[in-house]
């Protein structure tokens, strides 16, 4: 210890001198240094520098916090790639299923592959990139089979001069030895002999009585009300009196609502009233009332139409039973006193708004109405769109048909009047619209493309010269609807997920806004001018099937799902 004092004194010669001539000697305090022992052998050969350390740079870094040299900084790129060659794949985010990458196969390349897995069990290993063909078996890869008829023995081509019968002349036609091809397939005379039995004998078991026919059937989807086909139409007044003290019913139009002015409207913010399990099994339709709008009416899976009071009380006033199943649209008269239902038990009938009577039923031969509409100017006079590719005009008055439009070639979709009511556009599963004359049998306009979906759902802007369609292509299409009827190829609604549901889109009453619903059960709401989704909102737990805005008031907006219920927004 005394020798590491003396050497860490610090003492100096120049000190030394110093003090020579100095009263007293001050000696430097002792210091301990300490060492660094690194006992893990150099396995490198050499030390590295600053720059080696610290040579790499990702390419998302934004930030160096060390002086880097030029030559570092202009090094090209290294590192794992994906398949686009991107240094930045985890910038894609994780999934919940590992990390997404889009794959470099082009779809001729993958059909190609997917078929040949599919016919043989092999196919190219999608994920070797050295360039060499290596082929991947699959599960059925050692199933028997034949190739180009390989191995099948041909029947013998006959002699020439036989024309008919046994030995007759094939030649290159005749086929090979166990082909069933040409041979009748099916049961055999006995077998259907004793189906027939069999069939008759469990029609006979089925008969059923007056009695059974009495009892109200089983509470389904389709049937939920109880109604049995044949029984009468019923109806039932839920409200505590159907006058009040001085002698009106609900049909009385609210002094409020008679303006004529149309309100400037804005998107709702807030939901006024939810009329939970509307119907059973989901509704299908909502329909303000005309002109006042105080009324609403609605359809669903359970063969009834309800109507509910949107003004006042908000309460449900009246239920009309009378369709066996699901009820697929509703309609009102201009007027507003009677609504048409068209259901899937092929029956379309005419009813009393007020009293709940039906009046009248019309069926054409077993079709399914899919789409009912009142002809504006004449209310004794209604169109509808049938299962069977055809549009028949009913006559109230003769209770018969009086016209055919049959030109398409799928189920029609939806009806629609326009240019003041002379022209109605017709829209069909056979992904074409039609335009018509009223009362002539005739198209005089098709809209077909082969890049076009089907569109069940139309509505008409209240200005009359524009008309959309719910495309089934997750798009909204806008339609000219004067002299000349084109498509608007600057002007389409999208954002919304409507692929395989007939969603009815609405105006509002001064045309500024469209709103549609959703499969997810969202309500989405475009500015008619810059087609900007202003505002969206989740409203229902299924599908939002059809919005509804009201004729007068600014911001309500009526909803219905298939969830069963119905809601009133403001």
């Amino acid at each position: 210890m005394d020798v590491l004092n003396q050497y860490g004194s610090g003492v100096s010669d120049d000190d030394s001198d110093a003090s020579d001539g100095g009263l007293t000697q001050t000696f430097a305090k002792p210091v301990v240094r300490q060492y660094n022992i690194n006992t893990a052998p150099d396995i490198s050969g050499h030390a590295p520098s600053i720059h080696e350390l610290t040579a790499y740079v990702g390419p998302g870094q934004r930030e160096i916090r060390y002086n880097v040299p030029y030559e570092v900084l202009a090094q090209p790129l290294a590192g794992p790639t994906d398949s686009e060659g991107d240094f930045a794949s985890h910038t894609r985010g994780p999934r919940g299923s590992g990390q997404a990458e889009a794959h470099a196969v082009d779809e001729t390349s993958f059909r190609q592959q997917e078929r040949m897995f599919r016919q043989h069990g092999t196919a190219n290993d999608p994920s070797n990139a050295s360039g060499v063909s290596r082929m991947v078996a699959g599960s059925n890869s050692s199933k028997p089979g034949t190739s180009n008829n390989r191995g099948l023995r041909r029947k013998a081509k006959g002699q020439s001069s036989i024309v008919d019968g046994h030995g007759a002349y094939q030649g290159p036609w005749a086929g090979y030895e166990g082909d069933t091809k040409g041979v009748a397939a099916g049961p055999s005379a006995e077998q259907l002999a004793e189906y027939e039995q069999r069939m008759a004998q469990h029609k006979d078991t089925a008969v059923e009585t007056d009695a059974d026919l009495a009892k109200p059937a089983k509470s389904k989807r389709g049937n939920a009300a109880g109604y049995v086909e044949g029984q009468a139409e019923r109806t039932t007044f839920h409200g505590q009196s159907e006058r009040d003290y001085q002698g009106r019913t609900y049909m009385h139009v609210p002094t409020e609502l008679r303006q004529a002015e149309v309100p400037s409207c804005f998107a709702p913010k807030r939901m006024v009233k939810e009329w939970r399990n509307a119907h059973a099994g989901g509704v299908s339709a909502i329909r303000f009332i005309p002109d006042s709008g105080h009324l609403l009416l609605s359809s669903g899976m359970d063969g009834q139409v309800k109507i509910f009071d949107t003004h006042s009380s908000l309460a449900l006033l009246r239920t009309y039973t009378g369709h066996s199943k699901a009820v697929r649209d509703i309609n009102f008269s201009p007027d507003g006193t009677s609504f048409l239902s068209s259901s899937y038990d092929t029956y379309t009938k005419l009813w009393d708004v007020e009293t709940g009577q039906c009046r009248q039923q019309f069926s054409a031969k077993g079709r399914v109405p899919n789409v009912a509409k009142f002809y504006p100017e004449d209310p004794n006079i209604f169109l509808v769109g049938q299962g069977d590719k055809k549009i028949v005009q009913w006559d109230i008055r003769a209770n018969e048909i009086v016209q055919e439009y049959d030109q398409h070639l799928g189920a029609i979709n939806s009806l629609t009047f326009f240019d003041s009511n002379r022209r109605f556009i017709s829209t069909s599963d056979d992904k074409s619209m039609r335009v018509w004359e009223f009362g002539i049998p005739v198209v005089i306009k098709i809209i077909a493309d082969p890049s076009m979906h089907s569109v069940p759902a139309v509505a008409l802007h209240p200005s009359q010269k524009w008309f959309v369609g719910q495309s089934m292509d997750n798009r909204v299409v806008v339609y000219s609807a004067g002299e000349r009827i084109k498509p608007h190829k600057r002007k389409e609604f999208s954002g919304h997920l409507t692929a395989g549901f007939a969603c009815q889109p609405s105006f509002s009453p001064d045309g500024k806004f469209l709103t549609s619903g959703d499969s997810e059960g969202q309500v989405w709401c475009w500015d008619w001018q810059t087609t900007r989704v202003m505002t969206k909102w989740k409203a229902h737990e299924k599908v939002t099937i059809a919005t509804a805005w009201h004729p007068h008031e600014s911001s309500r907006v009526a909803t219905c799902s298939w969830d069963g219920t119905i809601k009133y927004w403001d």
